[in-house]
């Protein structure tokens, strides 16, 4: 059994679509962000960065105790090797799997959730860091167009690389961009939507965060915009 710690966020739900596509038995345990629930001691525990999603397996391949794995870039690749699935076994497969997985961990995930923030979140609205998120976001879409204009998917067969990227691509509207301007992106992103096991994997947002969307409270604020070392080190009670 693999245990998901999870939020309904894009990071998280990479998790969930591949455990629903590897028909892994797992159970979720809600971590509510907006609440400070990554700060308790035994969410750090699994995730020292106080950042969701984290698993904990069961039954590792090693076959000793339960064994906690964070990023969710890692768990993707983790839960690849145990299962043998979404990765290609030849050098070259794999090497692009890796590319296009690593390429969302260090572009898309991190240039989409600042523009997010600067577009949505932040009270002073900077002309200057909206326009600079935006257009890096709008050039990472280019990239995947192009990639995608002869390749069914990012590294060939439906993979890791394709679940990690795919939901930083649903909130494309709330990004500023315009999916009809990029068709073989849209014609991935459609094809993926489709998908019975995505499908399955989104209804957990209606279930355990049905009001999502937006800061609604100045709590919320200070606990997702506000941390520090301080904050971190006061979770673990060195402080």
């Amino acid at each position: 059994m693999i245990d998901v710690l999870y939020w309904t966020t894009p990071n998280g739900h990479k998790i969930t679509i591949f455990l629903e596509e590897a028909g892994l038995p797992y159970k979720i345990t809600p971590i509510n962000i907006g609440k400070g629930e990554q700060f308790k001691a035994d969410f750090l525990a699994a995730s020292p960065n106080n950042r969701i999603p984290a698993i904990v397996d069961d039954a590792p391949a090693d076959g000793g105790k339960p064994l906690s794995v964070f990023e969710s870039g890692a768990i993707l690749l983790y839960l690849a090797d145990k299962t043998g699935k979404f990765i290609a076994k030849d050098l070259r497969g794999r090497t692009a799997t890796l590319e296009w997985l690593f390429w969302q961990m260090g572009g898309l995930g991190p240039m989409s959730g600042q523009n997010n923030h600067f577009s949505h979140y932040a009270v002073d609205k900077i002309p200057y860091a909206m326009d600079r998120y935006r257009n890096e976001v709008n050039r990472l879409y280019g990239v995947m167009n192009k990639r995608l204009a002869d390749h069914a998917y990012l590294a060939g067969d439906y993979s890791i690389a394709d679940m990690a990227c795919y939901p930083w691509v649903v909130p494309w509207e709330r990004q500023g961009q315009n999916l009809a301007d990029f068709p073989h992106l849209k014609r991935w992103f459609e094809a993926i939507k489709a998908r019975p096991a995505v499908v399955k994997a989104y209804e957990w947002t209606p279930k355990i965060n049905p009001g999502q969307g937006g800061i609604r409270t100045a709590e919320e604020r200070a606990i997702l915009f506000g941390q520090t070392a301080r904050t971190v080190a006061a979770a673990a009670g060195k402080v």
